[in-house]
Order: structure tokens, then C-alpha cells, then sequence
């Protein structure tokens, strides 16, 4: 390949990885509280048409991605309710969540299947931006984009190095003693959640608004799944997050790159690849029980009820 081709490839395998990235951000800082939440897909999605639907009535893509933020984090609080203060299943209401954004979405997007929207439009530095490969990798990209490593990097000082960090990692895991030092882990975990869900809903207008900007009720297509075992291919360590996100973006991009060749063989299995690796990666990792015993936060998935 030549210069341009693989400029190209590179900047291909950014745009696949940028919601995987954001979607599973959010879902860490989650599940660093000790919430498993299942219902990224569903989030993403009632992001997705919130942002494209703003952005259509506004002619503002920006406004679109504040609308999706805000949809993620709404459409979250449903979980938040019925785990938290409810003291439901997590694992069955993160599934049912996922159901129910799916119809949503489908519902809510039924007047736009066709119609086009504002895209989010490429950031170019001056000059920068003409250097080659370097200056269209780095220096002329969608905000959103630059938006998922800043968030990473935030994330990453906010948990090891911030007070608040530290209550949050507490929380997730011992919200028995958390709660007995004078913690409120449930306002935390709402908050957690509330935080996942914006993510879910920023990852849903990236895909709407710059990545396929026509609505689709299968515009996620699985990604929010695949978010979900980055958390866990990762460790939950934030920069080990962007290397699962951008592994999982190539697989991504790679499956329509063989498709556009003309690979010979089958389209279905050809687009089951990053959900195939997905599961190849999974199995891989749960060979090694240590490691996640070491990371996973102990009150992962369980309830928490303050006993007076």
C-alpha cells in the first residue's frame, strides 16, 4: 500500500474504534462503582436517534450530540431505579433495558429512516493538517474523537489520582464499608450510572451523526456488546481500554476492508468477525482467573441495601 492507502486505513480504523471507545468509558467509570449495567446497546441507540432527531429540527450537530448525552443519561436512570433504589437484578434489568431502548429507538425513529441530518464536521489545524499521514491522523479529526481520549485521560487521573477516585473505587469494592465511613453509595452509583449512560448516548450521535449519518434501528449493531467485554478485556485500567477499543475497531474495519476486496468468502461470516474475536478474546482472557480477580471490583453486580 502506498502512503495515501494507508493513511486511510489508519484513519478507517479510528472512526470504528471512536464509539467502542466512548461507549466503553462510560461503562467503566460504571462498573468501577460495583454497577453492571448490560444495557449499553439500548443507551447507544436512544442516543443515537435523540442526536439525529435534535440535529434534523435544529440544523446543529452539536446540539444533537448535547440532546444524545442528555437521552443516554435519562434513558439510564430507568436502570438506576429499579437496581439502586428497587433493588432489582442488574444483570436482567441491564437485559430488559436493551430490549426496551431497541423498541424505543425503533419507535421513535420510525419518521426518519431516510431523511438526512447535520454532520458533526472535521476539526483542521492550519498547516498541521497538510503534513502527511500525521497531519490527517492527528491534527484533522471529528471532535468526538478528539472528545473520547480526553475523556480517557480524565478518566484515568480522575480514578488514581483524585479524592473522588478513590471513593468511587471504595464503593465498588466495599459498599458495606464504604457506606460505614460515611459514604452515600447509592447518590454515587446514580451518579456512575448517570455518567455510563451520556457516554452510551455520546457513542449512539457519533454513529448517527459522523460515522453512518442516516438513521438505522440497527445502527449499533452489536457494539454496545462489544463495549461491554472491552471493560473486561481491559482489566477495567482505563489505557488498557484504548488498546482493546482500537483492536476491536481494526477487527471492525477489517471485516468491510475484505468485503471490498472481494475476499472470497461468505458476507455473514465475514461480518460476524469482530463478534467472533470478541468471544476469542473473552475465552482467552478468562483463562486467567487471577488477573481478573485482582482488577474486577469486589461488589461487582450486587446489590446494596443500608441497613440502619
Amino acid at each position: 500500500m502506498n502512503l495515501y492507502e494507508v493513511t486511510s486505513f489508519v484513519l478507517s480504523i479510528i472512526s470504528a474504534s471512536t464509539p467502542l471507545l466512548l461507549a466503553a468509558s462510560g461503562e467503566l467509570i460504571t462498573e468501577k462503582s460495583g454497577v453492571l449495567n448490560l444495557g449499553v446497546e439500548g443507551m447507544m441507540l436512544i442516543g443515537a436517534i435523540a442526536g439525529f432527531a435534535t440535529a434534523h429540527a435544529t440544523g446543529n450537530a452539536y446540539l444533537g450530540v448535547l440532546a444524545a448525552m442528555a437521552a443516554g443519561a435519562a434513558i439510564s436512570m430507568i436502570f438506576a431505579v429499579l437496581t439502586l433504589s428497587l433493588l432489582a437484578n442488574q444483570i436482567a434489568t441491564g437485559l430488559a433495558l436493551t430490549i426496551f431502548g431497541h423498541g424505543f429507538a425503533a419507535l421513535l425513529g420510525a419518521g426518519y429512516v431516510g431523511i438526512s441530518a447535520p454532520t458533526l464536521p472535521l476539526l483542521k489545524v492550519p498547516l498541521l493538517s497538510e503534513i502527511p499521514f500525521f497531519g490527517p491522523v492527528l491534527f484533522e479529526q471529528n471532535i468526538l474523537i478528539y472528545f473520547s481520549f480526553a475523556m480517557l485521560f480524565g478518566i484515568a487521573w480522575f480514578l488514581r489520582k483524585t479524592h473522588g477516585g478513590l471513593i468511587l473505587r471504595a464503593v465498588g469494592d466495599s459498599h458495606d464499608a464504604a457506606h460505614a465511613m460515611g459514604y452515600r453509595v447509592i447518590p454515587i452509583r446514580y451518579a456512575a450510572i448517570a455518567f455510563g449512560g451520556a457516554m452510551a448516548g455520546v457513542a449512539g450521535a457519533y454513529l448517527s451523526l459522523y460515522y453512518s449519518p442516516l438513521w438505522s434501528q440497527d445502527l449499533a449493531a452489536g457494539r454496545g456488546w462489544i463495549a461491554l467485554a472491552l471493560v473486561v478485556f481491559a482489566a477495567w485500567r482505563p489505557f488498557w481500554l484504548l488498546a482493546g477499543a482500537y483492536l476491536f475497531g481494526g477487527i471492525t474495519y477489517l471485516s468491510l476492508y475484505l468485503q471490498g476486496l472481494g475476499v472470497p468468502i461468505p458476507s455473514p461470516l465475514i461480518s460476524a468477525l469482530p463478534y467472533v474475536g470478541t468471544v476469542v478474546v473473552l475465552v482467552l482472557i478468562s483463562r486467567d482467573r487471577r488477573r481478573t480477580r485482582l482488577n474486577q471490583p469486589a461488589c461487582l453486580g450486587k446489590s446494596f441495601h443500608a441497613v440502619a
